[in-house]
């Protein structure tokens, strides 16, 4: 039944202009940033030579490309999830669906899985966008994967809070509006708890992201950014529970 869901919601996705649209635009902004970066390096690099121990093409070029694909992923993330489940309540399927033979928890993880697909994709041309530099030098294969596995985690954790506010709403735009809100939100507490040094600080997920894209794989960081997604996709299978129960 999951896998009935992951279907809809990728066919879905991939009959949406929209998502063609950012998708092609999320494109051109990392094509665009990558070539910028490129550019830099090979200037910079007579002077690089000159060091004992210089940074390479995955420091200066990849490590910089995954960190503006975060922050592009965080904006675009609201866009996406807020049709999953409030444009199924506001075009009257949601009850459809509810009532139809299959577990509320196959539905939300079935629209999750849908949307982790599409984002696996994106992923995937970043680590092809990124591997095209062998033809001129050397890569760090080990930082490269840490940053595939921190914004892996991280995007997983946007579409699960973007699903959970998605179900608390029969208006996607609000849905949008509360999710881009909620991220802000997750932002201003790296901000806060950095520059005071706050223990709220380690709840960050951008501090999250920060530590695989620096190369550090820390298993605090893997197991936060697990317990966020179980989390917020329980709530979001408690709040449909209810609505099943109690209308």
């Amino acid at each position: 039944m999951i896998g009935i869901i992951i279907r809809k919601e990728l066919r879905a996705l991939f009959c949406s202009p929209l998502a063609w649209l950012l998708l092609a635009v999320m494109q051109l902004a990392i094509t665009w940033f990558f070539l910028l970066q490129l550019d830099a390096f090979l200037e910079l690099q007579p002077q690089l030579r000159q060091l004992s121990n210089p940074p390479g093409v995955t420091e200066t070029i990849v490590a910089p490309i995954f960190a503006i694909t975060f922050i592009i992923l965080l904006i675009m993330t609201p866009i996406l999830s807020m049709r999953l489940l409030a444009e199924e309540r506001r075009n009257h399927t949601l009850t459809l669906l509810m009532t139809a033979p299959i577990s509320i928890t196959d539905i939300v993880v079935g629209k999750f899985a849908g949307l982790m697909i599409f984002y696996t994709g994106i992923i995937a041309l970043l680590a092809a966008l990124s591997f095209s530099l062998l033809l001129g030098g050397v890569l760090d294969y080990g930082l490269i994967g840490s940053n595939v596995l921190g914004l892996f985690l991280v995007v997983a954790c946007f579409c699960a809070l973007g699903l959970y506010i998605s179900s608390l709403t029969a208006q996607p735009v609000l849905a949008a509006i509360g999710c881009l809100g909620a991220f802000l939100g997750l932002w201003m507490i790296d901000w806060i708890g950095g520059e005071h040094g706050d223990w709220v600080y380690y709840f960050s997920l951008l501090k999250q992201f920060r530590q695989f894209n620096q190369g550090l794989i820390d298993s605090f960081s893997i197991a936060y950014c697990i317990l966020f997604v179980a989390t917020f996709l329980l709530l979001t299978i408690r709040r449909l529970d209810g609505e099943r129960l109690y209308g």
